[in-house]
């Protein structure tokens, strides 16, 4: 029986080879994880071109082009960064549509104004205007990650759809 992380990423195949766009991924607070369901699935190499992992402002800056004010005014875990994430490692890598992630798993790092399992997940496409979605997930660290996972998955199918 099939997870629905399992199918999630077997309808993403089907929407790529139907649209021929290719994909990347930007990570923060899911560390890869996108990436590795997305790589889990056979024939996928056609489409996914990559992906940066950005645990560090410093990677955020130099490598996805987030601007050092963003991060300052605004924080890692924003609307703000996730868009630039997204539109970061889609110019960076040179694929159509790209989706990142950055948010606090937990069980530690959490505030008030910032609580343990916020994730920020923002999906930019070429001549699209990119979409950003502020999640509040709860459960383990894993459980979080998994479901920032779904969610990036699922607003990538839908970007690519539109």
């Amino acid at each position: 029986m099939r997870t629905d992380i399992e199918k999630l990423s077997l309808d993403l195949l089907s929407v790529l080879q139907k649209s021929k766009v290719t994909i990347g991924t930007a990570e923060s607070c899911t560390g890869g994880l996108v990436a590795k369901t997305i790589t889990d699935i056979s024939g996928i190499s056609e489409f996914y071109l990559g992906s940066v992992i950005s645990y560090s402002n410093s990677v955020k800056e130099k490598v996805l082009g987030v601007k050092k004010e963003t991060l300052s005014e605004f924080g890692a875990v924003s609307s703000q960064t996730a868009v630039q994430m997204a539109e970061g490692v889609r110019k960076t890598i040179c694929c159509d549509y790209s989706v990142s992630t950055t948010g606090i798993a937990g069980p530690t790092g959490g505030t008030d104004e910032k609580p343990v399992g916020l994730v920020y997940i923002a999906c930019s496409g070429k001549d699209k205007e990119t979409i950003v979605t502020k999640n509040l997930f709860s459960g383990s660290r894993q459980e979080i990650r998994t479901q920032a996972t779904i969610k990036a998955l699922k607003m990538l199918i839908e970007q690519i759809e539109k």
